[in-house]
């Protein structure tokens, strides 16, 4: 954009957003009008100090040299990250940070603008946004997370916030602590936990954070709740984190700064832009302080709008080319930051973790730190997790070589062996005929198990007819299927170290459909059958009204699974596992969504639960005792509202569901979400399933299976070794390469997976290609 075409822009907000932007612009048009309002002095600061990457750092570099060489020279540089929990200190180096006094930055940013010929006006409120609209061609929305600016305009930007649980406060000390330091402190009241990072030679940022119960059990509530002046400290609360973190402070102090117990807010804008107001910063979005991206946003987003102002013809062009550069960037960090933000208000679950695999989970908490990534780091620290890892299989009386990488480690369930964590998860073939598997099947599960996975699952085989999903779907109802089954597993057995599991389940009012490549839940044209639910209602308005289940179907439907797990014994599969999951039978009536019965098997969760442990009671009756059950189900529905219904199954309703099904003889709880209502909403992302295997398995004390957006080696070691799963299914990556589990071992110097004599010359060969 032409200097003459962009005449005078305005900020409202003289934070890092807004001065940055303001900086980049003037740079580039000297001529440019721009004038910064700051309703607070130069000053005055909030939040103590700002940590940078080394990724933002060489962004700011880019943009404006002379900006990244005063902010370097006042730099307090670390590498290291101290996490002590309970009492017990581990430390992870190899990191690089850099921070100073946010104070100090709006200091340089500020005499740096005004260098260039910015007016900026502390201690100044900006005019009425309709006069500002009206004499500049640009006005940054930079007024921060309750920005009036986004309020005011709410009708066009579409806001939405998400108030979260957890309550924390924003200190500093004086104690010098050397490196970012997470305290983990237990009290009579629960866990309170701090955030620690220095920010010049003397002084700490201390954040100290719990969660809402304890908080209100420790009688915090009531402090929060007395009326404070603008500036004024919490003082009763200051006064019991230092008591609380005495220890750790070795007689230093705490300061405030309008310091008291705040709950974080997620911030989201549909549109980011109106007319020619622009949001940036905290207006524009939140990122949770545990990832330290608050400021980075707000400097990269400056310099997004700036490059998008000079490039583009005209401001509506330059506004829309920012956003569209910006909100994925924007969405990635944020889903990491939510990632962590959770992970922080459930840190409680966590508690009874051994000190080694508490402080990996939360290294690893936002999923940008992988196990892979912190071995290159410190290989030092990577090694002491690993011995302890060894440590810890061995007492479980399991085999394992010094070194191993965690996906790699055997594990039990009753008298089976897995030979490692990887699952190849079961996939629709949709090649069945009559219900009878054919020789795709053989072909599809045999050369996954010979590709070294630990478990191959057969795709969910239906106990009737009516339980089909499509025409093409397996069964093992009757002999013919039964042997069929009996060909594979006995290759399987026969030619490779894999483990083979049986998933069997019921359609439900999802039955009755096209095979996938003909149109995935599409009614069939012909040929169809009745379908059965809890309720008739039809899972898409043009999929067939399902019939209310009576209670004769109810028991018919408990002794089909019966029958095919007999039959599934009988055939020697090492596992079963029943399909609770993806709106099929038991789901749908697990779930509130689909399940409106006021009888016994409808209204509560207990009651909505029942068919699911009915037919689990009466399937552990006939399953051998030496093999074990698992369930899969879907954690949530990602509803969060349906008019007259409320939310569909939630994270809650998982937990719970988890201790009764372990309760009723369930070794493992396979959990997947979704795939019950048309209505879901689901927050897609690189493994946003885990986290409700993690809670699962945390809170409920039962082992669990996570499948879904787990797709690298660097997943599967980290979900492993954080204890956030014991197994890791794995769909797509395993149509791609059948010898994914091999291909991790090669790519990771492994020898320790079974590979099939056939075979070896071609492992060889790799071997040779990779160290030759």
């Amino acid at each position: 954009m032409t200097s003459s075409s962009l005449r005078t822009v305005a900020s409202i907000g003289g934070g890092p957003a807004g001065l940055f932007t303001a900086i980049l612009l003037k740079k580039t048009h000297p001529d440019l009008g721009i004038t910064v309002y700051e309703r607070n002095a130069a000053d005055d600061t909030f939040g103590f100090g700002v940590v940078f990457s080394e990724e933002t750092l060489q962004n700011i570099a880019d943009a404006d040299p002379e900006s990244i060489d005063r902010i370097q020279a006042e730099f307090r540089h670390w590498s290291a990250i101290d996490v002590d929990f309970l009492g017990t200190t581990e430390r992870s180096d190899g990191h690089a940070f850099a921070a100073l006094e946010r104070k100090r930055l709006l200091q340089i940013l500020g005499e740096r603008a005004r260098e260039l010929g910015v007016d900026v006006r502390y201690e100044t409120e900006a005019p009425p946004l309709a006069e500002l609209r009206r004499r500049h061609d640009v006005v940054l929305a930079a007024d921060g997370v309750n920005s009036p600016t986004r309020r005011a305009l709410a009708d066009e930007l579409s806001p939405r916030t998400e108030g979260r649980t957890a309550r924390y406060a924003w200190f500093a000390t004086d104690r010098p602590f050397d490196c970012f330091t997470f305290l983990i402190v237990d009290t009579p009241h629960g866990l309170f936990w701090a955030h620690i990072y220095p920010f010049d030679d003397t002084r700490s940022t201390f954040i100290v954070e719990t969660d809402e119960a304890t908080w209100r059990r420790a009688g915090l509530d009531a402090n929060a709740a007395v009326p404070r002046r603008p500036g004024e400290n919490d003082e009763a609360s200051m006064r019991f984190c230092e008591e609380v973190f005495a220890e750790h402070l070795d007689g230093h102090r705490l300061i405030g700064n309008n310091s008291g117990w705040l709950a974080f807010t997620v911030m989201h804008n549909e549109q980011w832009s109106t007319g020619n107001v622009v949001l940036l910063g905290d207006a524009a979005h939140t990122a949770h302080f545990s990832i330290g991206s608050g400021t980075k946003l707000a400097l990269e987003d400056a310099i997004a709008l700036a490059g998008a102002l000079d490039r583009e013809h005209d401001v509506e062009a330059a506004l829309k080319s920012y956003a569209d550069e910006r909100k994925p960037v924007v969405a990635s960090l944020q889903r990491s930051a939510q990632t962590s933000l959770e992970w922080f208000e459930g840190l409680p679950r966590y508690r009874h973790l051994a000190p080694e695999q508490f402080v990996f989970q939360l290294l690893t908490r936002s999923q940008r730190i992988t196990y892979d990534n912190l071995r290159l780091r410190d290989p030092d620290y990577v090694a002491r997790l690993d011995a302890w890892l060894v440590g810890r299989t061995r007492a479980a009386g399991l085999e394992v070589a010094d070194g191993t990488p965690p996906m790699f480690h055997p594990f039990r369930l009753r008298d089976r062996v897995f030979p490692n964590r990887i699952v190849v998860s079961p996939m629709a073939q949709y090649s069945a005929v009559d219900g009878v598997p054919t020789d795709w099947h053989l072909v599809h599960l045999g050369a996954r198990a010979t590709g070294g996975a630990g478990l191959v699952m057969a795709e969910m085989t239906c106990v009737t007819p009516q339980g089909r999903i499509t025409p093409g779907c397996p069964g093992l109802w009757n002999d013919a299927q039964q042997q069929a089954w009996t060909r594979i597993v006995d290759f399987v057995h026969g030619n490779s170290a894999s483990l083979i599991g049986m998933q069997i389940g019921h359609s439900g009012r999802k039955g009755s459909t096209k095979v996938m490549w003909e149109g995935i839940d599409d009614p069939l044209e012909s040929g169809g059958w009745e379908v059965l639910a809890p309720s008739p209602l039809p899972y898409r308005p043009d999929s067939p009204v399902p019939r209310e289940m009576t209670h004769d179907d109810i028991a018919a439907v408990v002794a089909a699974h019966v029958a095919s797990a007999r039959r599934a014994a009988e055939a020697g599969f090492d596992l079963l596992e029943l399909h609770y999951a993806h709106g099929y039978l038991v789901s749908s009536f697990l779930s509130p969504l689909s399940n409106r019965r006021t009888d016994a098997y409808g209204g509560s969760l207990e009651n909505r639960a029942r068919l699911g442990l009915e037919i689990l009671d009466a399937v552990r009756g006939v399953w051998p005792d030496d093999r074990p059950i698992s369930v899969r189900i879907s954690a949530t529905d990602w509803v969060e509202s349906l008019e007259g219904v409320g939310p569909g199954f939630t994270g809650d309703d998982a937990v719970a569901l988890a201790r009764m099904l372990a309760a009723h003889g369930a070794d493992v709880v396979d959990v997947s979400t979704g795939q019950t209502s048309t209505d879901a909403a689901p927050k897609y992302g690189r493994l946003y399933q885990t986290p409700f295997a993690d809670r699962i398995r945390q809170e409920c004390g039962v082992p669990t299976i996570t499948v879904g957006a787990v797709a690298s080696v660097e997943d599967a070691n980290t979900i492993v070794a954080a204890g956030r799963a014991d197994l890791c299914a794995i769909a797509r990556p395993h149509l791609v390469d059948p010898s994914w589990t091999w291909n991790a071992a090669l790519d990771q110097g492994f020898e320790g997976v079974a590979v099939p004599k056939q075979y070896q010359a071609g492992l060889s060969a790799r071997r040779r290609e990779q160290h030759p």
